[in-house]
């Protein structure tokens, strides 16, 4: 392979961080590497003789292993802050958390394992093993087999793995230009609260990078899979594979599909079970699946053992832009929805977008609703984005399904980090229950029994919430019109019309004032002025609500 940059390598990451047992061939590598992509080359083990103003075998022989990794950390951590250039590491030097944290935070770095069989390696340092200290004392072999044994958990945390053998160096160093120009790192969007934060992450296959992506948040090498049937049987495999090599313990337990799973007794028999499993408090509840899973899961999460840390993956589009953001946990009671719960928040939430593929285009209306509703809020130009792009989304593409994860999502976090716990007198988070009034209302009145999905409740309620706006003199005509057009070209449910049968005004009165946003009495309400601009009201009367019923179709 030449070593001028190639049209295909003209974008590599920014830093390139090579990680692997000594003599995997990082060194050699790397400076191939470098003159592929016209950057400086730094050898992290010479850059620790230069600090130290002697050999690293005297290091260890003076000082300790202990001492020289203590060293090594401080040389890669300034290292990290040099801008583009190629790293080889020390073997083990991925072995120290703090280095893996300041590599796996450091912005557009990549991570790259040369993986190469121990006998091979043993083989390439015959002639100066008894330079290495860890192989001057005791047979090279077996001193190697251990340590790839003891290291390649932690080696497969890294970005892209590369295979290596015999091949030559020039084939080489075009695997990994290859693996490296088919990299792409996850988009991330921050959450930063009060006292905690956390990332969401986006993008495709991220389910198969779980290693480098998940692993770094499970502390104890045990974490718990809370996952449905459904999900199961379509995704477990691919995140139980990408987990494999970092031998960490998974339990899964799997509940059944559907908002039933979301009960006081199905929480009972699920703590019981991780009891029995004997955690810890710093095992991990990663919640894969949709927003019944998540819901129940964060739940389990903030209740066992007084909070145990936990991972949000959610695997339907209404969970990636809405449920698994924010730290709302909860299930259900039998006076309404998600009345038992507790705010916890994820330590990380990986939303994979090849997961929504295998939707059916019901499940994608559902999530899209939330979506359309980030626009109705505060979001003007996402409303316009949705109007450009809403079919396409529905019909599966997968660009324009990545894009309304990314902008909803960071609609969603500067709403969540200005008000986390939904405290704010007026607008603030409440503002994320435009429609809901009126969607859980009408979900209770199905019993939550399929006939009609959260998203699809959402999607009346969101024209429902415009309507009342517009009988009460508060939002133009104009904006009615034009979301019951998008949501009515799309065939979306819209009007009560679109409801599995008609329901009774009191009826659904009657639900609404057991609703978690009843204040001194009064139902709050999410209203507009316009597309954009959304409001709370504890204004509405009940006569007010009885009048846009009637006028819809309800039954009196």
């Amino acid at each position: 392979m030449s070593a001028h940059p190639s049209s295909s390598a003209a974008h590599p990451p920014r830093i390139i961080i090579l990680v692997g047992l000594m003599g995997a061939g990082k060194t050699t590598l790397g400076r191939l590497l470098a003159q592929c992509y016209d950057l400086p080359f730094i050898d992290s083990d010479q850059e620790i003789e230069k600090a130290a103003g002697t050999t690293i075998a005297d290091i260890f022989a003076h000082h300790g292993e202990a001492y020289f990794r203590e060293g090594e950390h401080r040389v890669i951590t300034r290292l990290l802050q040099q801008g583009p250039c190629v790293i080889a590491t020390g073997g083990g030097a991925w072995m120290d958390p703090r280095t893996r944290k300041a590599v796996q935070q450091t912005p557009d770095a990549c991570t790259v394992w040369l993986d190469v069989p121990p006998d091979i390696i043993a083989n390439r340092l015959k002639k100066n093993a008894s330079s290495r200290p860890l192989l001057a004392h005791e047979n090279p072999r077996d001193v190697l087999r251990a340590l790839a044994a003891r290291r390649a958990p932690f080696y497969a945390q890294a970005d892209i793995i590369v295979q290596c053998g015999e091949d030559t160096m020039d084939h080489s160093v075009h695997t990994l230009d290859q693996a490296l120009q088919n990299f792409r790192a996850p988009h991330r969007v921050p959450i930063q609260l009060a006292h905690h934060q956390y990332d969401i992450l986006t993008g495709a296959n991220l389910l198969e990078r779980a290693a480098s992506l998940l692993a770094p948040h499970i502390s104890n090498n045990h974490a718990i899979i809370i996952t449905d049937e459904t999900v199961a049987d379509l995704h477990l495999d691919t995140l139980e594979k990408a987990l494999a090599p970092t031998h960490i313990r998974l339990d899964v337990l799997r509940i059944p599909a559907g908002e039933g799973s979301k009960s006081l007794p199905r929480y009972s028999a699920l703590i019981e079970e991780i009891l029995r499993l004997g955690i810890e408090r710093s095992t991990t509840i990663i919640a894969f699946g949709g927003g019944v899973v998540g819901d129940l899961a964060g739940f389990i999460a903030a209740t066992a053992l007084r909070g145990l840390p936990f991972v949000q993956i959610p695997t339907t589009l209404l969970a990636q832009v809405d449920s698994s953001v924010g730290g709302k946990t909860g299930i259900n009671a039998s006076t309404g929805k998600n009345l038992i719960g507790a705010f916890w928040h994820p330590q990380l939430v990986l939303a994979d977008s090849s997961v929504l593929q295998t939707l059916p285009r019901r499940q994608r209306v559902a999530g899209y609703a939330e979506i359309v509703k980030s626009g109705l809020i505060a979001d003007p130009e996402l409303f316009a984005w949705c109007e450009q792009n809403g079919a396409k989304l529905l019909d599966g593409d997968s660009a324009a399904l990545e894009e309304a994860v990314q902008r909803t999502c960071r609609f969603k976090a500067q709403v969540v980090a200005a008000d986390e716990r939904e405290s704010a007198a007026k607008g603030g988070r409440a503002l994320l229950n435009l429609g809901h009034t009126f969607a859980h209302a009408f979900e209770a009145e199905f019993h939550y029994d399929g006939r009609l999905l959260h998203g699809e409740a959402v999607s009346i309620g969101l024209h429902m919430a415009l309507a009342l706006s517009v009988q009460l003199g508060l939002a133009p005509i104009e904006d009615l019109e034009r979301l019951d057009k998008h949501l009515t070209a799309l065939s979306m449910p819209t009007t009560l019309a679109d409801l599995p049968t008609q329901l009774s005004a009191a009826t659904l009165i009657e639900h609404m004032t057991h609703d978690k946003k009843v204040q001194n009495g009064r139902v709050k309400f999410v209203l507009l002025h316009k597309i954009g601009e959304a409001f709370t009201s504890q204004e509405v009367t009940m006569e007010d609500i009885n009048k846009l019923l009637y006028n819809e179709g309800c039954l009196t």
